[in-house]
């Protein structure tokens, strides 16, 4: 992949240009690995022979909100527009698995936390195993995670623009790469209903908030994914902060709508934000 960089990675280098450092380590993409970096008076080196002006570097520096590619000695900022949703999407950074920013608002929970282990809180909540059905694709990392412990995941993705998005990012390539993932593209209430009566040994549901896509949260969408489910099946629904009020509104609509479908068992996964449902 092309090196990517945020301020989290460009402030600590305008340190070191200042202190008269020559060479620097830090990490091209997002914090996975590190690389060892070249710091001239006027420029900064990277491995691949690019080069970068340090006013480049300090305009990376001074967007807390971006993540930016490294191409042909040129940033580029991580950010697409859908024309068919009418939506922007963007990279931003944290210290761990960036989030992606759609429509301006985080996609993940980073306040006490961030997007990888916000991720974990909800694999550890329902245990994947067998067959996985990943309601929400998103950067994948649900799918991602999934993968480590199951046999295969199914993730599906509304929006082909967020297929662009992970592309770019260093953390979404098993995405791409691992054979135990099949992506799909579509809206999940509609790919559902295309699939076979328990095919599936958990079901990980992330959807967007209730007034975006309020169909994922009906009775029609919960009545097939217990068909999908094998027999003592398992969805992890993500709603939200349990304490807020909102929060309280949705989980009690979810929790009575999954026991009229047929759900013998809800119960809180409060450290994952949702609820787990027992076929």
């Amino acid at each position: 992949m092309m090196p990517i960089l945020s301020h989290i990675q460009a402030r600590p280098l305008l340190t070191a240009r200042d202190r008269g450092e020559t060479a620097v380590s830090t990490s091209l993409d997002l914090g996975m690995k590190t690389a060892v970096l070249s710091l001239t008076p006027t420029h900064l080196r990277l491995p691949d022979g690019q080069q970068l002006a340090w006013v480049q570097v300090e305009e990376i520096a001074a967007s807390e909100n971006s993540c930016y590619l490294v191409e042909d000695d040129d940033i580029h900022k991580i950010q697409f527009f859908s024309e068919a949703f009418n939506r922007a999407y963007s990279l931003y950074p944290t210290h761990s698995a960036p989030t992606m920013l759609v429509a301006g608002f985080p996609m993940h929970r980073i306040k006490d936390t961030d997007p990888w282990r916000d991720t974990q809180a909800k694999i550890q909540a329902v245990q994947p195993m067998g067959s996985v059905l990943d309601c929400n694709m998103g950067l994948g990392y649900t799918a991602i995670q999934a993968a480590e412990r199951a046999d295969h995941v199914t993730t599906i993705e509304l929006d082909p623009t967020v297929v662009e998005v992970c592309g770019c990012n260093p953390w979404s390539q098993p995405l791409f790469d691992n054979p135990k993932i099949t992506r799909l593209l579509g809206d999940s209430f509609d790919v559902v209903e295309t699939m076979a009566d328990g095919r599936f040994s958990c079901i990980i549901h992330d959807p967007p908030t209730f007034s975006l896509a309020g169909h994922l949260y009906s009775a029609d969408f919960y009545r097939e994914l217990w068909r999908l489910l094998k027999p003592k099946g398992r969805v992890f629904h993500y709603i939200g902060d349990p304490d807020s009020r909102s929060g309280r509104t949705v989980t009690r609509g979810v929790v009575r709508r999954l026991q009229e479908v047929g759900f013998r068992q809800v119960k809180p996964a409060p450290r994952a934000f949702g609820v787990v449902a027992y076929k």
